[in-house]
């Protein structure tokens, strides 16, 4: 007999509580072995999940892998910049993780864009490029290669949300309106984030406009504090509800303990309301343990929220009014009829944890694309010192095996192919999914990439043999005179002599060597 469940329960009600008991145990069993590489994401996925509690998703979007046991179609969309051709990208096998490669290839030597995010609902509310709303002009795509990240054991591209972009869709099907009662999450970072409005995802209005309170209900990820106070530095999730970011029915947090995720390099945020007098918000480490409610109770307590009104579109980087000045990370998200149980969250979650978002790539050591190293300096002074970044800005220090796990992770760095020339590297970091070393006013940075070409050009850099005779040493794509220095502990781009104290020509050449080692993170 299932538990709590008395004998004169119907049998239909008995036999769904069955169904989603076998599902969690299913999950349960799957969580095992967490860091073993698959071929393809076991079942049952989240609208699997979702399904069997009662509340089927209405819209499943994911750049990174399937949501659906059963779904064989493609994830998304992008157009390259050579010839306007577009191509869809598809999953390894069905139930499994997107095929990058096919992406890779098809955008080769030029740059690609994403155009549209494939609903794997059944409902197919496809996302595309937002056009203008009554607080923007409309939006551009995302560029496609801006944030590799390994999922499930496979290299894979996540969304990478910069100020002007968004997508959305005005015409859905079976996305709540009107107070009706709906469910959602996504897989976002904690890494990538601003105070401006509004990295959302969820739902909005049909028009691209505010049109009044309670005409939103979507999850916001982001920094900005709307109504104060908020506790801690966040970034929070919280709720667009529309004129306002609701982390209570005060608005203002009423929760001391909510200090924000901090920058966690994966985070699953989740809103649930049943669009008449309770919301709830949730989040969680996608990469490991479960969720933490930081709200629930009643709606806001201003008029026009309870009831909600939503108007049933689906809105994803922006504000219901393209409010576009927000930045922000998208793996996976979805959206559900109804609110899904706590239970079904949970397992939801585990699943999510179960994939492995931000795991080794299997490569270390080398300058191969995917392979994780750490750069050590070879200059007699230096050579127990590596580049790691701080504050956003590289520099070098001293890592030693009883090194923080903080100092490990900003030392270890992601091969990737050259941003602006496949023939050459760029340097992501390994604890900020989306972030390059780039170069600006010849020093180096860690920054997200934006997609533009001065940004490509920067965050690349073509090996040599190195200059002193040993190691490897790396010329600045667009300066090619210029290799990667360490100087004073800092890190330039210089040239052997010139105007600036870092062009100095002493010990450039052993200073402009670096020995590609093993990472320092695991």
């Amino acid at each position: 007999m299932f538990p709590g469940l008395p004998r004169s329960c119907p049998r239909r009600l008995r036999s769904a509580a069955l169904s989603v008991l076998a599902v969690f145990a299913t999950i349960a069993a799957l969580v095992v072995g967490v860091g073993a590489p698959q071929a393809a994401a076991a079942s049952p996925l989240p609208c699997d999940v979702y399904a069997a509690a009662g509340t089927p998703c209405v819209a499943a979007h994911s750049l990174v892998r399937a949501l659906y046991a059963s779904y064989s179609g493609s994830l998304y969309q992008v157009k390259r910049a050579s010839d306007g051709a577009t191509a869809n990208i598809g999953l390894l096998s069905a139930g499994g993780y997107a095929d990058a490669a096919a992406q890779d290839s098809f955008c080769s030597r030029t740059t690609c864009i994403i155009t549209e995010i494939y609903d794997q609902s059944p409902r197919h509310n496809n996302l595309t490029v937002e056009g203008a709303g009554g607080a923007g002009a409309a939006d551009v795509g995302a560029p496609a290669d801006a944030l590799p990240v390994t999922v499930g054991g496979h290299q894979v591209y996540g969304l990478e949300i910069s100020a002007g972009m968004g997508y959305r869709d005005n015409s859905t099907s079976g996305v709540a309106v009107n107070g009706q009662a709906e469910g959602m999450y996504m897989v976002t970072s904690g890494t990538h984030v601003n105070n401006r409005c509004c990295f959302d995802y969820g739902n909005a209005e049909t028009n691209n406009k505010d049109t009044g309170n309670g005409h939103m209900d979507a999850i916001n990820f982001g920094t900005e504090c709307w109504f104060s106070p908020c506790y801690g530095q966040g970034p929070w999730v919280q709720a667009d509800l529309e004129n306002g970011l609701f982390q209570s029915d005060a608005g203002y947090s009423e929760n001391t303990s909510d200090t924000g995720t901090g920058p966690l390099p994966f985070v699953t945020a989740l809103l649930k309301n049943n669009g008449q007098n309770h919301f709830a918000l949730k989040y969680g480490n996608a990469q490991s343990g479960g969720l933490t409610t930081t709200y629930s109770g009643g709606e806001p307590t201003t008029s026009g929220y309870s009831p909600m009104h939503q108007e049933g579109a689906i809105v994803l980087g922006t504000g219901g009014d393209n409010s576009n000045g927000s930045i922000g990370s998208f793996f996976e998200g979805v959206m559900t009829s109804g609110i899904p149980t706590d239970a079904a969250d949970n397992a939801v979650q585990s699943n999510i944890v179960s994939v492995g978002y931000g795991g080794a790539t299997g490569s270390t050591g080398t300058l191969n694309p995917g392979s994780e190293i750490s750069l050590r300096a070879t200059t007699s002074c230096c050579t127990g010192d590596y580049v790691r970044h701080q504050d956003n800005a590289a520099v070098l220090s001293p890592v030693t095996s009883g090194s923080s796990s903080l100092d490990k992770n900003d030392a270890t760095w992601i091969v990737r192919r050259g941003l602006a020339d496949s023939s050459c590297v760029s340097f992501e970091s390994r604890n900020y999914p989306g972030d390059f070393l780039r170069h600006y006013d010849y020093r180096l940075h860690r920054q997200p990439m934006d997609g533009t070409s001065r940004f490509r050009a920067d965050a690349t850099f073509c090996p040599h043999t190195g200059k002193s005779g040993t190691g490897t040493s790396f010329a600045s794509y667009n300066y090619p005179t210029r290799y990667l220095r360490h100087y004073d502990y800092n890190v330039y781009i210089a040239s052997d002599g010139g105007s600036n104290d870092f062009d100095s020509g002493t010990s450039w050449s052993a200073d402009v060597s670096w020995a590609v080692s093993s990472p320092w993170a695991p």
